[in-house]
Parts: structure tokens; sequence; C-alpha cells
């Protein structure tokens, strides 16, 4: 378990892919992520480089949220994904989860870099970031194949150990 002041993180379990599908198959989640039965399928069995999370905020599991690890030793640095329910946003809760993850990365796992890489127009995942201190890297072009075979680009965004902000309190 990963706390945070409003969240709390388990790890996630086979038991939670009926409740991550209908997180990720919500328009507003599915506009920015893939096959939500797929991406359900994959959150509760991950590879082994990825760790996936269930979000619970008083007792109610409400997003998602994954790490991936790049281990080479001179490139080692941990990215961050995250979905959270709309009916859940504007609470703090996104940002108290990627707060509670970006420590634990930080401080028990010693990552001193972390990555997040939202659809360059996803403006309101950005502010968000930026609010938590992640820092525009560049613009990935053509980063990302939809599934209508349509592809956007990606925005980098990193963060370094010491960058970051505690989240505004509710």
């Amino acid at each position: 378990m990963i706390p945070g002041h409003l969240v709390r993180l388990r790890p996630a379990v086979r038991a939670d892919v009926r409740r991550f599908r209908e997180i990720l198959a919500h328009p507003d989640v599915a506009r920015w992520w893939g096959d939500p039965d797929e991406q359900a399928a994959e959150a509760c069995a991950p590879p082994e480089d990825i760790r996936s999370y269930a979000i619970e905020y008083e007792g109610t599991v409400v997003g998602i949220i994954q790490s991936c690890e790049e281990p080479t030793p001179d490139y080692r640095h941990a990215g961050v994904d995250i979905a959270v329910h709309p009916d859940w946003h504007r609470r703090g809760i996104g940002a108290d989860a990627i707060h509670a993850l970006a420590r634990h990365l930080l401080d028990v796992d010693g990552h001193h870099r972390l990555t997040i890489d939202p659809a360059a127009d996803n403006e309101r995942a950005i502010r968000l970031y930026r609010r938590l201190g992640f820092r525009p890297v560049g613009v990935m072009r053509q980063y990302e194949r939809r599934r209508d075979g349509t592809v956007r680009d990606g925005l980098l965004m990193d963060l370094l150990a010491g960058e970051l902000v505690a989240p505004r309190r509710r």
C-alpha cells in the first residue's frame, strides 16, 4: 500500500478488471487511453516492468495509476500513467495519487527522474502535471496511434528528485 493524504494506492488484482474497464471505457477517459478491455486486463496482470495500482478514495476504486521502470543503470528512471473516473475529478484525487506514487518512486525506489507523457492536446492533464513539478521536455510527433488509425502527438514531461511539489489541499 502507498498512502496519500486523500487516497491509498494498492496493487491491482484480477478482481479489479471490471472496475478498471468501467473507468477506462468512460468517454472522457477512453479518448486518452487505448482499448478499455485490453488496458484493464493488462493493468491487472501487468508485464514485469510495470506496476499497477488501484486508486482508492473513501473505500471506492476511482482510478488506476501505473509506473514503469527503465532498469538500464545509465538511464534508470520511472514513468507514470494515470486514469481517474470523471465522477471523481476536481477533488484533488489525481494530484494526490501522482504525488504519493512519485514520493514512493523517488524516496523508496531511489529514482532520480520521473516521466509522464500525456497527449499534447490534453491540456487539463498537462496543467495538473505542471502544478506537481513536471516540466515539458518536448513534443513527440505522431507518438501514439489511436484505435481509429489516427496518430497524435505526445508531450514528454519529466521531474527530477527535489522538484516534486505537494498538491494543494482542498
